[in-house]
């Protein structure tokens, strides 16, 4: 079985939802240069967003932060998430942190930047310049390496870098990653995208089978 990838655009997303991490695909790219709450705060939300927002409806008024996210700890069974929601919501308050919630309309990364620990870059801009596949052919079950430079004149604000392959049962197979704000220059990232699906469980979900074609990637 023979396998044909072709290269189109990749994307940097902004105010989306985070892409959902799914099978085969893993990605690195450029990392933040300093450490701060942003990656902490969207992988936070991405969790516990949708959680919030149904306590808040349901529970009416909610007087402070330690109410909100203890009882976020108790339906997660999760006290880290508990903790991650303190630290966020003392961060504003709760009246602003309700606020945000409701507004964010279940967008991790725009609840962030509301909260002001995910910077925002009006003008930002990014303009990929190359991708490639190598190989560009290969028999099923091998792991092809994804390669792509891009550049940006004004800089970046917060986003996120989105892989995709167009599967012929259109099963999702891709994955995003957070980009911080990104000084103008230029970058470059890599992925593997792997066509092994010995490990995928059936039981949870239908597993892409990788059939002789031609597969875009973009």
């Amino acid at each position: 079985a023979v396998l044909l990838l072709a290269g189109h655009a990749l994307a940097i997303r902004h105010h989306e939802r985070p892409h959902r991490l799914s099978q085969g695909v893993s990605l690195s790219t450029v990392q933040s240069p300093t450490f701060d709450l942003c990656p902490t705060c969207v992988s936070f939300t991405g969790q516990a967003l949708d959680i919030l927002l149904n306590i808040i409806l349901n529970s009416g008024v909610v007087g402070s932060c330690g109410t909100l996210c203890g009882e976020l700890a108790n339906k997660t069974g999760n006290k880290d998430l508990g903790v991650v929601c303190d630290l966020l919501c003392d961060y504003v308050g709760i009246k602003e942190f309700i606020k945000f919630i409701q507004n964010a309309d279940l967008d991790p990364i725009y609840f962030c930047e509301l909260l002001k620990v995910c910077k925002i870059v009006d003008n930002g801009d990014a303009k990929f310049t190359s991708l490639e596949v190598h190989p560009a052919t290969g028999r099923r079950g091998r792991t092809f390496a994804i390669a792509f430079d891009w550049t940006t004149t004004n800089g970046t604000g917060t986003g996120e870098i989105v892989i995709e392959v167009i599967t012929l049962d259109h099963l999702p197979v891709g994955t995003g990653n957070l980009i911080e704000p990104q000084q103008p220059g230029s970058y470059s990232g890599t992925a593997s995208l792997s066509t092994d699906n010995s490990g995928c469980d059936p039981s949870q979900g239908p597993c892409e089978q990788w059939m002789p074609a031609q597969y875009t990637v973009k």
